[in-house]
């Protein structure tokens, strides 16, 4: 186990793409609900509409589960052992794009009804849930990278094994 070669996707880290179905599936809930805030009416009516939730409740819950993904997300760079730097730029960016959704949905909150600013909470709520995407994504090809060493490893041994075992009936069967 001490000459363990290292193990390597064929994969760019830099241009992280939703490919796996699972991660679609996840995620689409999310889409559909930002995608719905998009097709809001063009001319929206000039009376108060009621809210189910104040906008400023619905804001800090939005960033404490992003805080707490970074979080965990934060533990995680500590212990990985392969891509550090491009799972701490993936970091950095669902830091940014959290600050960014905060600025433009506080924005909003101080005016519901004009549309550009609905729009812009939604652009920054797309830019921030590719940014978790890619994070998940990245956190997900850690994990592979680290199945794939315990497999090699484990291949390994076990072609020594089975060499050893050879070589013991060679021996009992007298034709060494």
């Amino acid at each position: 186990m001490s000459a363990e070669t290292p193990i390597t996707l064929n994969m760019d880290t830099q241009d992280l793409q939703i490919q796996t179905f699972t991660v679609e599936k996840l995620l689409e809930p999310l889409i559909i609900q930002v995608t719905t805030l998009v097709n809001c009416p063009q001319n929206p009516s000039n009376r108060k509409k009621g809210r189910s939730k104040r906008a400023r409740v619905l804001l800090a819950s939005v960033e404490e589960a992003t805080w707490n993904l970074l979080d965990k997300g934060e533990m995680i760079a500590k212990e990985a052992t392969v891509l550090k730097e491009e799972l701490a730029a993936a970091l950095q960016e669902v830091r940014k794009e959290s600050k960014a959704l905060k600025v433009s949905a506080e924005r909003f909150t101080d005016d519901p009804c004009y549309l550009p600013k609905r729009e812009a909470v939604v652009q920054a709520a797309r830019a921030l849930l590719a940014a978790v995407t890619r994070l998940l994504v990245l956190a997900d090809m850690i994990d592979v990278m680290c199945l794939l060493q315990h497999v090699s490893s484990v291949s390994r041994q076990f072609a020594l094994l089975l060499f050893s075992v050879l070589i013991l009936i060679l021996k009992q069967a007298s034709i060494l």
